[in-house]
């Protein structure tokens, strides 16, 4: 996957690129800026969450990595055959991820990590070329109701068709298919909302329609 079309540098948010300032000020030791696509270079699973969160990808640069929000995401990788070890801690870690990638809607650490609607229209583009480089039949997990909406936008779909819902599967152009999971954040997992076994539902069900040879 192409990976040109991400901008390091990039403040078009005016309220985001402030706030990673007051970061950069606060924390020097943190990656503080946007934070690039991680993984397989041409997936068969891309895997969207909604944005860097301040102590994981915004302090190690790799998307969830090093906070709570990536313990489940990595483990049920692992568990798959889709990432060489189970934690992630760093981005010198040695993780490596076959197969998937995984990226957010919004690539830039939000205020309360909550992206106001005009910040994640303008960072579609972004995803919009994430899922046109993929090829066909790929299949595309979205992590929350941000990150399948921000799907849906990046390929110019109605939202009112494909309403997001945990397990939900639906046939996208292209012969692609999204995929639907609550977040793996902390809230959802300690609030239950989101269980391990629930979590590793979905992702051993797009790995078996993949028919991708794994444990999972």
């Amino acid at each position: 996957m192409a990976t040109e079309d991400f901008d390091s540098d990039c403040r078009d948010c005016p309220r985001l690129a402030a706030h990673l300032d007051q970061i950069r000020a606060s924390h020097p030791g943190y990656h503080a800026r946007p934070v690039a696509p991680f993984g397989d270079p041409q997936p068969r699973l891309l895997i969207v969450g909604l944005a860097p969160g301040l102590h994981g990808a915004n302090r190690t640069g790799r998307p969830f990595t090093g906070d709570y929000a990536g313990i489940l995401l990595y483990e049920t990788l692992y568990r798959c055959g889709l990432a060489s070890q189970p934690t992630a801690s760093s981005e010198s870690d040695g993780m490596r991820l076959t197969v998937c990638r995984i990226t957010n809607a919004v690539k830039c650490l939000p205020p309360q990590n909550q992206p106001l609607t005009d910040e994640v229209n303008r960072c579609n583009r972004y995803l919009r070329a994430e899922v046109a480089a993929l090829s066909s039949g790929a299949a595309i997990l979205a992590l929350g109701r941000v990150a399948h909406s921000a799907v849906l936008k990046a390929l110019a779909l109605p939202a009112g068709a494909f309403p997001f819902s945990h397990g939900a599967r639906y046939d996208l152009p292209g012969q692609r298919t999204l995929y639907d999971s609550y977040h793996c954040s902390r809230y959802n997992t300690q609030t239950k909302r989101l269980s391990a076994a629930m979590f590793h539902d979905v992702v051993s069900t797009i790995i078996r329609d993949l028919a991708v040879p794994t444990p999972c």
